[in-house]
């Protein structure tokens, strides 16, 4: 399935590759033949030009004034090419531009689809996967209290893993319809950043995840969506730092603004990819980011849900390795 994945993709590759090659050669073409019509047309003139001149009779006193006209139509003519030439010129690199940046965001947004349903399919099926093999050992062996609760524990999580891809994904979609009714609420944010610490701790007992969040805070809004925002970067932060690196959660609140932090010791995101981590779908162009798991909504969501609380995230390099993200609401 793989190597059939893998031929698709290099005849993909190869058939966009031959879609760019004739699309520049249509478009070299038409400059190319557009250049000869206005050189053809110059030249016509010029003779046309020349034929009425022979045609004068040097001894009548109109002369110079017939010749001067002649003259001046053919200047009059040739400023007439050029600028018609040079307007259908820009006209068609122009609409050529505009055209190979569509035709390659659509590419590019269909690229991403594949890689996002590829995702979403190992996403759906690695838990149901773990959760039904854990179940079926718990009913085909006898096993000791510690183990069960381990296996129990272990399903647990797969499920948990599987309500947050739900949610995401439903989300995303009432986001994109503009269906999501915002719900307005006054939140102990200090509070909710604690309790999402806190289950994550429980959920990975093995990472050392620091919590060091300020205690009162307040602010009116969707408790759901925070919820989900501050997971999201949770995760986020988990996924993509090895398991003996730290991850640290700052919140604090400076004069009307509350600020919270996240911090990871992973192998960081370059300065070029920064801004397109926050794009749906968004998962290429880094090696450490296409072997995690994820579907790509994640922060796409959590900027999303940030911005409906008229906030604003930003992602920083955590020295000397790592990443920090950074919500201001």
């Amino acid at each position: 399935m793989a190597y059939s994945s893998k031929l698709t993709a290099s005849f993909k590759i190869k058939r966009l590759r031959t879609i760019y090659v004739l699309y520049w050669f249509l478009l070299a073409y038409i400059i190319v033949a557009l250049t000869y019509w206005f050189m053809v047309l110059n030249q016509l003139n010029k003779k046309m030009a020349d034929y009425k001149i022979q045609e004068l009779q040097p001894d009548k006193s109109t002369y110079v004034q017939q010749l001067q006209k002649i003259e001046i139509e053919k200047k009059r003519k040739t400023v007439q090419y050029v600028s018609e030439g040079a307007t259908f010129f820009l006209l068609i690199v122009l609409g050529a531009v505009v055209v190979f940046r569509a035709v390659r965001r659509q590419f590019r947004q269909s690229q991403q689809q594949q890689n996002f349903m590829m995702a979403i399919t190992h996403e759906l099926k690695t838990p149901i996967a773990i959760a039904k093999l854990n179940l079926e050992t718990l009913q085909k062996h006898k096993l000791s209290e510690e183990q069960q609760q381990q296996l129990i524990s272990n399903t647990l999580q797969e499920a948990g893993r599987l309500n947050t891809l739900c949610n995401n994904l439903l989300l995303a979609s009432q986001i994109e319809a503009g269906d999501y009714k915002l719900t307005t609420e006054k939140i102990d944010f200090s509070e909710l950043v604690t309790e999402s610490a806190t289950d994550f701790k429980m959920r990975f007992p093995k990472r050392n995840i620091n919590l060091a969040a300020d205690h009162d805070i307040y602010l009116t809004g969707d408790r759901l969506l925070l919820q989900m925002a501050v997971n999201n970067l949770l995760d986020n932060a988990i996924k993509y730092s090895g398991k003996e690196e730290k991850i640290e959660v700052h919140l604090k609140k400076e004069n009307d603004q509350i600020k919270l932090l996240i911090k990871d010791e992973g192998k960081g995101i370059p300065d070029d990819e920064k801004n397109k981590i926050f794009n749906k779908f968004y998962r290429v162009g880094n090696l450490h980011t296409k072997e995690a798991k994820g579907t790509g909504l994640g922060l796409y969501l959590t900027k999303k849900i940030v911005e409906q609380h008229n906030g604003n995230i930003i992602v920083t390099n955590n020295n000397p390795r790592g990443s920090i993200f950074e919500v201001k609401l």
